[in-house]
């Protein structure tokens, strides 16, 4: 990274311009169409001394007298350091405020479950949030070793997801920035519903002998965009289930427990919750609810917003009878003070 070092702001971001332009049109570059640039803010004049400098340092050539100039190896070079540096600190940047976000958060939920079972006298549950709409903001492939590659995959709400990917032979730089732009430049606001056949193999063609990689890619986006995937669910109260004769009996006290425990089905009622247009309270009598384990009971959910698709689940299980007005009204009150708390934050 010393050439960063070694060119002015000014340089760097001439150099940077002349790139961008090269790779949108691939006309080489004028000092004229430099100056358009709306936050360089400099004359052509200017422009044309710095690009000689940059010239004959060697970040840039002249292919004909008449014309205007295009990168040479040199420049990419310097361009790929410098978009990967970018990427890695905002890839940094990102998943430090969302550890110290996840840090508050993980504490503030627990306790609200907790409160929750205190104040209802039911077994309760919440739900981390999760991205509902599903969307890419960026990719980032960087090369671990000669066999595998890192997938940064950044989804709406700055959810990071890491995934390793296996290929055949190292790729230099300049193929993962090519790789890269592709993947952004496609794929980068979009749903996995919208990513269509059509889609992929239109990318697999751009890709050429590299389109393995786009394939692993895409398997590895689908894998963390799932809504379950890696869901966290924060419970109490379980054991007050005890204090309902309806419910204590050895085999339902038992498929509750259980159903808490393993918390596999409590990830199927948020995802069913979510999934739901109602975001509103939502009650589950009985053998209407998701849960097979809870066929005995009644489950109260209802759906907080943290902002940018970013929703969980707050979920009160208890028997038939119970408190429908208290519960509704607690679970209305905590809806409230969650929204409040998280959209505060923003």
């Amino acid at each position: 990274m010393e050439a960063i070092q070694e060119l002015s702001e000014r340089k760097l971001k001439i150099l940077k311009a002349v790139i961008q332009n090269y790779l949108e049109t691939g006309d080489p570059v004028g000092s004229r169409t430099i100056s358009k640039y709306t936050d360089l803010n400099l004359s052509s004049a200017t422009i044309r001394n710095e690009m000689a400098d940059l010239e004959e340092l060697g970040y840039i050539v002249q292919p004909h007298t008449s014309a205007g100039r295009i990168p040479s190896d040199k420049g990419y070079r310097l361009y790929v350091d410098m978009l990967m540096l970018e990427k890695e600190q905002e890839v940094t940047e990102i998943k430090e405020q969302m550890l110290k976000k996840a840090d508050k958060m993980d504490q503030l939920l627990k306790q609200a479950a907790k409160v929750l079972a205190n104040s209802t006298n039911y077994a309760t549950m919440v739900s981390a949030p999760v991205s509902t709409r599903n969307k890419l903001k960026f990719i980032q492939l960087s090369q671990v070793d000669e066999e595998q590659l890192i997938a940064v995959i950044v989804l709406e709400g700055n959810i990071v997801k890491n995934q390793i990917l296996e290929v055949d032979q190292m790729l230099n730089n300049e193929t993962l920035l090519k790789l890269n732009m592709l993947l952004n430049t496609t794929l980068n606001g979009m749903s996995i519903d919208q990513i269509t056949l059509g889609l992929i193999a239109k990318l697999k063609e751009q890709a050429g002998i590299h389109s393995g990689v786009i394939s692993d890619v895409l398997d590895a986006v689908a894998n963390v965009i799932q809504l379950d995937q890696d869901m966290e669910i924060y419970t109490s109260g379980a054991t007050n289930i005890f204090r309902y004769p309806e419910l204590s009996d050895k085999q339902s006290a038992q498929e509750i427990i259980s159903a808490f425990e393993e918390k596999q089905q409590l990830s199927e009622l948020v995802t069913q919750t979510l999934s739901s247009e109602n975001k509103g309270i939502q009650v589950y009598i009985g053998n209407e609810t998701p849960v097979q384990n809870m066929k005995d009971c009644s489950v109260v959910t209802a759906t907080y917003e943290l902002g940018e698709g970013m929703q969980g689940t707050i979920g009160i299980i208890g028997p038939k009878r119970m408190d429908y007005e208290h519960v509704m009204d607690t679970l209305k009150t905590l809806q409230n003070e969650l929204d409040t708390i998280f959209h505060r934050k923003e």
